[in-house]
């Protein structure tokens, strides 16, 4: 029988006697189920909790430069949102900020210095050289700056590359021209144009082509929108091109 007042002991289980675990392996440690600790210097999400996505009838507008590939994450938003179609916005390089207006958010060229703007670099998009189909500098693999010296370089309208130097080549004395007008000219061999990889594949043709510029200034494609005007539909496309999960947390 019990002593009045005091709580019954546990019986000791079959298997032996019951022992609380009060060691330090007992307790809470931050592992997570692996047995690895949390990593450290993990890049910051930028949503901490869900938000509920509402059932009205909308569109998400993504704004594209020329030469970014969304598809892998269009594909990934039509199984995850399918009641939403996501409508494609073309955008020029060089008005970039203005056509932030128009669209839920945009896939831009960096640098773009706007401290009213979420901004996540996504990739890196190598240089390359683009010249007509029996130029010289095409009997190699890849190139360097010291390569293209003498070659006359073509003027972008539409440059998608940070300014660098090319110390002895030659300007071009023609007017500057879009990619592809300058790929078209470079092709009947009066000149070369370098662009990332992208647009060069996006004008190829079968009287030119290109060579990395191992040492050409890369140009770093981001997904941007103003942060005023974050949404739950912002929330998950940035979920996407972040690789996680409907059910992951945000």
């Amino acid at each position: 029988m019990a002593t009045p007042g005091r709580r019954p002991q546990r019986r000791a289980s079959a298997g032996g006697p019951v022992r609380r675990n009060t060691s330090a392996a007992g307790k809470k440690t931050g592992q997570n189920k692996t047995g690895q600790g949390k990593k450290k210097n993990a890049a910051p999400v930028v949503f901490d909790a869900a938000t509920p996505e509402s059932d009205e009838p909308r569109t998400f507008r993504l704004g594209v430069v020329a030469g970014a590939t969304p598809g892998r994450w269009i594909d990934a938003w039509k199984q995850r949102m399918p009641k939403v179609p996501l409508e494609i916005i073309p955008v020029d390089v060089t008005d970039q900020s203005s056509a932030l207006d128009g669209v839920d958010a945009a896939l831009v060229r960096l640098p773009l210095d706007d401290s009213a703007l979420h901004v996540i670099p996504l990739y890196d998009e190598v240089p390359v050289v683009v010249a007509a189909i029996d130029s010289p500098l095409l009997a190699v693999e890849e190139l360097k700056i010291d390569d293209l010296a003498g070659e006359v370089v073509l003027s972008l309208t539409d440059g998608a590359l940070p300014a660098f130097d090319l110390p002895g080549t030659v300007a071009a004395t023609i007017k500057p021209l879009s990619t592809a007008d300058a790929i078209q000219t470079a092709a009947s061999g009066v000149g070369i144009v370098i662009v990332p990889m992208s647009l060069a594949r996006a004008h190829h043709r079968k009287d030119a082509d290109y060579r990395p510029l191992t040492d050409g200034p890369t140009s770093t494609v981001a997904l941007v929108w103003p942060r005023e005007r974050t949404t739950p539909d912002i929330e998950t496309f940035v979920g996407i091109v972040r690789g996680r999960t409907a059910n992951s947390s945000r």
